[in-house]
């Protein structure tokens, strides 16, 4: 397998435009003072080719979706079809936030349409689309379940969350001011219902829950959890980053969970992670509706719309109990245009195909590995263990084998975490060639990985010096390194 990336050897090798100055004389409509002008600006001025070769450059000292496979575990890092980008650059996609819901209906509908959608796939009865991300569906959850408890008079001051959730669930349920109870794992790696009666007390105001989990386990006991929150006066939640290995086949509503989030970035392809910004929709049962963030997006009965403007359809209002506002206008707004038109492209037949062959890609990629994996059977992904390698380094070295690591150290229950996640978007071929990949390093001396990446546009990275010392945004250097 043979595989090295791009090295330009321009002055300035990541943004050479940036460091050209331009004297391109422009004519104003008044002369400007001369203690406001300058001699020169730091604005480059190049030509259409040298601007298209300079980001085509760029393009090949960076690896994405478009490269090759991208096995991130739990991120689906699925392809991001190119038709969603044409969609949600028409002129009527881009209508600014501030107008008037009337002149706007058409936005409306579509937002009124997506809730609706997503509703049905997770099983819900109302959604709000506000939440930016992940992380802030989460929030928004545990500020919703905390605002329920409260109108009802109840101080429940915890949430429980398993050892193997994402991290941002132990974080988002700090920050909306609760205590944080850490559930262990059973044996199978599973939520253990013993375990679980242990943690569950009057305190409790809601269980965060994955299903399938990180380590790509179907929870089987489910059902019996969503009862036993339930009885001790709590509310079930459900981490929607495991989405897309339930999607037409299962859904959260149906096994108890009160409230979830859906990643739409991630379970219905709309770039993400260095290609975009998410968005974080989250789903309720009846009982929560009226506490959601507003504004809502309702469809009149009477065909009045917003304020009796005559001929609207669809209009915006303030549920009973809201918890306020959570983002800026209506979220994300983009990225909800292109996961509705990914819904809609792929309809409930698609949804349910690619769901089913996340699953089988995983498990057919899991057979072809030398790795250990100590947990199964699984869905949409799975954690091999390193063993006595470094995870990390095993990832640095997948890289000069031209595909992109798992994610790695993480789930801290399996040593030396590999967490794989194929999607459903890659074909037995590529499937082959990277259990290839994990298979040459899983062979190599310590040495080898040690001393990885080699192939790569960016070598070997001081980790240290980086967090000590980030530069978050671009600089022009000396001839010494310096600022």
């Amino acid at each position: 397998m043979s595989y090295d990336q791009a090295r330009w050897s321009e002055d300035d090798q990541y943004e050479p435009l940036l460091s050209e100055k331009c004297n391109r004389e422009v004519d104003v409509d008044a002369p400007l003072p001369d203690d406001l002008t300058r001699d020169s600006l730091e604005l480059p001025a190049p030509s259409e080719p040298e601007l298209a070769r300079h980001y085509t450059r760029l393009s090949q000292m960076n690896y994405g979706v478009e490269s090759g496979p991208f096995p991130l575990g739990s991120c689906t890092m699925k392809y991001n079809p190119k038709f969603t980008e044409d969609l949600a650059a028409l002129p009527s996609a881009s209508v600014h936030p501030d107008r008037h819901p009337g002149t706007v209906q058409g936005t409306l509908a579509l937002m009124g349409r997506l809730s609706a959608y997503l509703a049905e796939i997770g099983g819900m009865d109302a959604v709000t689309l506000q939440p930016p991300a992940g992380a802030a569906g989460e929030y928004t959850g545990v500020l919703i379940a905390r605002a329920y408890h409260e109108h009802n008079g109840e101080d429940r001051p915890e949430i429980v969350v398993p050892d193997s959730a994402h991290g941002t669930n132990f974080a988002s349920a700090a920050l909306a001011g609760f205590d944080v109870v850490e559930l262990p794992s059973g044996e199978d790696g599973r939520v253990d219902p013993e375990a679980l009666d242990a943690a569950l007390s009057e305190d409790t105001a809601a269980l965060m829950l994955t299903n399938p989990n990180t380590l790509g386990l179907f929870e089987r006991d489910i059902e019996q959890i969503a009862e036993m929150v339930h009885e001790a006066g709590g509310l079930l939640y459900y981490d929607g980053a495991n989405l897309n290995a339930l999607l037409g086949r299962a859904r959260p509503g149906d096994m108890g969970f009160d409230i979830m989030h859906y990643n739409v970035h991630k379970t219905f392809a709309p770039p993400h992670g260095g290609g975009g910004p998410g968005a974080g929709p989250v789903g309720v049962v009846s009982d929560l509706e009226p506490f959601l963030p507003t504004p809502q997006v309702r469809e009149t009965d009477d065909g009045s719309g917003q304020q009796g403007d005559p001929g609207s359809k669809y209009e915006l209002h303030e549920p009973e109990h809201s918890i306020g506002k959570v983002h800026g206008f209506q979220g994300n707004w983009l990225v909800l245009v292109k996961a509705m038109a990914y819904i809609a492209r792929l309809g409930d037949e698609g949804l349910t195909d690619a769901s089913a062959k996340a699953v089988l890609n995983a498990n057919y990629l899991a057979e072809g590995i030398d790795y250990e994996i100590p947990f199964g059977p699984f869905h949409h992904e799975f954690v091999a263990s390193a063993g006595d390698q470094d995870a990390a380094a095993v990832a640095k070295r997948m890289l000069d084998y031209g595909v992109h690591p798992p994610t790695t150290k993480w789930p801290e229950i399996v040593d030396e975490a590999l967490m794989t996640e194929p999607t459903e978007v890659e074909n037995r071929r590529t499937l082959d060639q990277l259990a290839a990949a994990f298979d040459a390093v899983a062979a190599e001396d310590e040495e080898t990985l040690d001393a990885a990446p080699q192939r790569t546009t960016a070598r070997y990275i001081d980790q240290v010096t980086a967090a000590r010392e980030p530069r978050l945004s671009w600089q022009a250097l000396g001839e010494e390194g310096e600022e």
